[in-house]
């Protein structure tokens, strides 16, 4: 009953974000009845969809809502520069500074990972979030058991770079990277404390 239930509530929540603007839930501004589908008297379980019970409209309603609310909060973050939008990432900062393994594990237990720019795009996004603070950052980018061969944290080769002049030069004793604040980077020690910015 439970996967059913689920199925439909995934498969009705579908069809009205499709067709938003032809829907109407309570409290979502712009969303207007059309006949066949309940009104505000489904809320009640006086309407249903489909035969559904009106108590899966309102679920529906919810997670119409709570869309909404998240898409006006992402751009409200979006217009403080607190989050980036850069091809299929999210970049994300909390302004924090700490040593590479806190930053790591804020990011993923947050459901991310440190920022790791994979092309230009992504290196000016996770820039203008470090202009912003005005901080180093430290990137997803550790040295490899080679020494002064760096690699992504799931161990893939980097296919970008983009090395400070004369970087990277710790010869193993520099595990981490970190991102100036001209957007070039360098090889550092990982106990130091730098900006944590996040990728989803």
């Amino acid at each position: 009953m439970f996967s059913y239930m689920s199925y439909m509530l995934t498969a009705v929540a579908a069809l009205l974000v499709t067709c938003d603007a032809l829907c109407k839930c309570p409290g979502i501004p712009g969303l207007f009845g059309i006949p066949g589908l309940p009104t505000r008297d489904g809320l009640k379980g006086q309407s249903h969809l489909s035969g559904l019970p009106g108590s899966l409209y309102t679920e529906v309603c919810n997670i119409l809502d709570l869309k909404r609310r998240l898409s006006r909060l992402e751009g409200v973050l979006a217009l403080n520069g607190k989050i980036i939008e850069v091809g299929e990432k999210i970049l994300a900062s909390n302004g924090k500074e700490v040593d590479f393994p806190s930053a790591l594990e804020s990011c993923e237990e947050a459901g991310g990972t440190l920022a790791t720019p994979t092309n230009e795009e992504e290196n000016k996004a996770v820039l203008g979030i470090v202009k912003q603070y005005n901080r180093y950052a430290y990137l997803g980018i550790k040295e490899s058991e080679t020494s002064g061969q760096f690699m992504y944290m799931n161990g893939i080769p980097l296919n970008y770079t983009k090395w400070h002049p004369h970087e990277p030069n710790g010869k193993g004793s520099e595990k981490c990277v970190e991102m100036y604040t001209d957007g070039t980077w360098n090889d550092r020690r990982c106990n130091l404390y730098r900006l944590t910015i996040c990728e989803f």
